[in-house]
């Protein structure tokens, strides 16, 4: 029944419609074959009844189905008198049997309809050659060839109804996969362009970098040892983020995005930022407690602290050069908590990017937050300064939401 239809309230007329027509062919097949063949009421009833409601009974059983459209058949054949019409099947009950045939087609596959016809001919058949009643086969032929040919008409019919809607349904099918398919290549294509612009420009920009802080030791003369050590760390620290985008680089352009990168950054990493950031001059306080550190948790939500730890203390680089920083991560029963503070500033901020340009750390630290299943606060201080806190969920069914 789904291979003919689609949509329940498509379904709801098919059986309203199948309905009306098994009760409507009950009645003029029973009143015709009693009336004009002389057979029986009661028999003419039950077995109009039996071939009337195998019609419904094609598309959810379909044995039960072939099974009282037989016996329907094989009585109304027995049962007829000698010479009373068309023989072995009344008109009546022959366009009864040929519509069931023709269901057969329109709802079973195409192998088992041409089965179903099959075997019906040959129940003719045999039922003309071996007649309880003697009457000769020839009395039979014509009979035989009008339900031949009517019937293999409206069954290849129904057949090839069937098949144009199984080839609709399998062109829809193709043209949805061939949308997937270029929605995941233009997915692809702006990977690969955002890829190539950042390699073009960003990592050309802090290749200049690198190549200039190695470099300045040699070019410029009395250098002391702080300065020459300054480079140094800035060198070093461009090589870091060089690598980085290297791997982010081969991230966008792997398709399969299976490349193997190194371990994503989380609360053990976060020492090691803390020195970076001292030594770009920030005064950070670090409070990670020893239980937090050997803490089990979610790879997102490592990820997500590190990473709004990170946008923080770059963010007071920025906006509040030489700010006295706390950061402290905490845990609590259900989540992990990160909180960075700073200070008023100290000196005079100087613009590191151009003015009014619109910034996105906040917007990420949100994002990160919520990949996590979790929330952030952000604000100044009444005190002068700013303050950023993050409640990430250990949870992993949430971390999953």
């Amino acid at each position: 029944m789904n291979d003919v239809t689609d949509g329940r309230p498509v379904r709801t007329l098919w059986w309203v419609v199948l309905g009306s027509v098994t009760g409507l062919l009950l009645v003029v097949t029973a009143t015709l074959v009693a009336d004009l063949y002389d057979l029986p009421v009661l028999v003419a009833f039950g077995a109009a009844t039996a071939g009337c409601v195998a019609l419904p009974l094609v598309p959810v059983r379909p044995r039960l189905a072939a099974a009282l459209q037989l016996a329907a058949v094989v009585v109304f054949a027995w049962t007829q008198p000698i010479d009373e019409g068309a023989w072995p099947l009344a008109v009546p009950v022959m366009l009864v049997l040929i519509l069931y045939v023709g269901l057969v087609g329109l709802c079973r596959p195409w192998g088992e309809a041409v089965a179903t016809w099959w075997a019906s001919g040959l129940i003719l058949i045999l039922l003309a050659t071996f007649d309880p009643r003697g009457r000769d086969f020839d009395a039979a032929d014509e009979t035989l060839v009008v339900y031949a040919t009517n019937s293999v008409l409206v069954l290849f019919g129904a057949i090839l109804w069937r098949q144009r809607a199984l080839i609709r349904r399998q062109l829809a099918d193709a043209r949805r996969d061939v949308a997937l398919e270029q929605a995941q290549r233009a997915v692809v294509e702006e990977r690969t362009r955002i890829a190539r612009e950042l390699h073009d420009v960003v990592a050309h920009s802090m290749s200049v970098i690198h190549m200039q802080a190695t470099s300045a030791a040699y070019r410029l003369q009395h250098v002391d040892e702080e300065s020459r050590a300054e480079f140094g760390r800035i060198a070093a620290g461009t090589r870091t983020a060089l690598r980085e985008m290297r791997q982010l680089l081969s991230l966008l352009r792997d398709e399969e995005g299976e490349r193997p990168l190194r371990p994503a950054p989380g609360l053990r990493d976060l020492d090691e930022l803390a020195v970076s950031a001292r030594r770009g001059g920030i005064a950070v306080a670090l409070t990670v407690p020893d239980e937090v550190r050997d803490l089990a948790v979610p790879e997102t939500v490592g990820v997500a602290a590190f990473r709004i730890v990170q946008e923080s203390l770059s963010n007071v680089v920025r906006h509040a050069p030489g700010a006295d920083t706390r950061v402290r991560v905490g845990v609590t029963e259900r989540a992990l908590t990160v909180e960075v503070v700073n200070d008023r500033a100290r000196r005079a901020r100087r613009a590191i990017e151009d003015p009014g340009r619109a910034g996105h750390g906040l917007i990420g630290m949100r994002e990160r937050a919520r990949q996590a299943g979790g929330t952030l606060e952000t604000g100044p201080r009444p005190e002068g300064g700013y303050r950023v806190a993050a409640c990430l969920p250990l949870n992993s069914e949430e971390n999953e939401s």
